[in-house]
């Protein structure tokens, strides 16, 4: 449906986007990721054609979109802000890519009040814009997109303005009205949660090129580097010598995986791999902090301080979790280790927020 062949876009002395190769397929799912700046949202806008590419080429079912207007491309587009009509009511929002498409009034009815059904919005064609709540407005800028029927459906941040929950609601709605629908989507968004209970596959992009492309759960499982680690929100990143089954590290010796490479390499921890112990039994720490993350288990995120080496997250169940302040040993399970490749050099962690 979508390709991108060494797409380059270029600000001044400023690359937005490097090269960039990547597909989509009919019917196919695909969330963006990556930190501010990143070229998340410069790269919708060149599939969409509202951004000149500097080099490469934007192609859409084989056909390269040089000098396609915007309009032509048969793509829907649907940004944070919603950017509704506001003299409009809902049917003449809904409407409009019909409108510009030449369908009839009775047509343009027929399929505003279809899609009004399928975004939960039944009957509401007469109401105004500004009588709509956040989540009503979004599921009304969707419909308008949906309506002309786009070959492929861009969304830019979609449920960015919402809260948590009703963000967590709709996105599973979402997901199972693209599939109801056929739909090809190419969405963007910061939100690794959001993007990886909506996608098929995720792009994580780093300084305008993709850093890493995958399932959701290849991603989370097998980082590709340590900025798409540290992006993905893992903090237990450390330099190790990794021999057969156990690397040398700060914390001391570290499970690994069967058949990680050998040699240095920087060694991920996830959270749910550092073990509580007693501090006869595993490597002492202090507990400077806890968080409590919630959610079905009551997992809290328990921050430790072993003597000289870097700090450590572990996550536990609130029953299990110590008082800040308190002495505890801490083991690793190799399960949640990860052998980064090599190359993989240490980063700042990457900001999470913003487009």
């Amino acid at each position: 449906m979508l390709q991108l062949d060494g797409v380059t876009v270029r600000f001044d002395d400023r690359t937005a986007l490097d090269a960039v190769r990547c597909e989509v397929a009919d019917h196919e799912i695909v969330c963006v990721l990556g930190p501010s700046g990143s070229g998340k949202s410069t790269l919708l806008r060149a599939v969409a054609g509202l951004q000149e590419i500097d080099a490469g080429r934007v192609l859409l079912s084989g056909r390269d979109q040089h000098g396609v207007p915007p309009h032509k491309r048969e793509v829907g587009l649907m940004f944070q802000d919603h950017q509704l009509f506001p003299q409009r009511d809902v049917a003449g929002n809904v409407a409009f890519g019909l409108r510009m498409r030449g369908a009839d009034r009775a047509a343009r009815a027929a399929r505003v009040a279809e899609f009004l059904d399928l975004v939960g919005l039944p009957g509401a064609q007469r109401r105004p814009i500004a009588s709509l709540s956040g989540g009503e407005q979004q599921r009304v800028a969707l419909a308008r997109a949906l309506a002309p029927s786009p070959r492929l459906l861009m969304l830019d941040e979609p449920l960015g303005q919402l809260d948590r929950s009703l963000r967590e609601h709709l996105v599973v709605e979402l997901r199972g009205l693209f599939r109801r629908l056929g739909t090809t989507v190419l969405a963007v968004t910061h939100d690794q949660g959001e993007a990886f209970a909506l996608a098929d596959r995720v792009l994580v992009m780093q300084d305008g090129r993709v850093a890493q492309a995958g399932s959701p759960l290849e991603v989370w499982q097998q980082p590709a580097s340590e900025f798409v680690a540290r992006f993905l929100g893992f903090e237990n990143v450390v330099g190790a010598t990794v021999g057969d089954e156990v690397a040398d590290t700060p914390w001391g010796k570290v499970p690994v995986p069967g058949g990680s490479p050998r040699g240095e390499h920087r060694l991920l921890v996830r959270p749910g791999g550092v073990r509580l112990t007693t501090v006869e039994d595993g490597l002492p720490c202090t507990v400077t902090g806890r968080t409590f993350r919630g959610g079905p288990a009551s997992a809290v995120s328990v921050m430790l301080q072993p003597e000289n080496a870097p700090a450590l997250e572990a996550s536990c169940a609130l029953p299990a979790a110590p008082r800040t302040g308190a002495r505890v040993g801490v083991a690793f399970d190799a399960t949640d280790v990860v052998v980064l490749p090599a190359g993989s050099c240490p980063v700042d962690p990457p900001g999470a927020d913003g487009r």
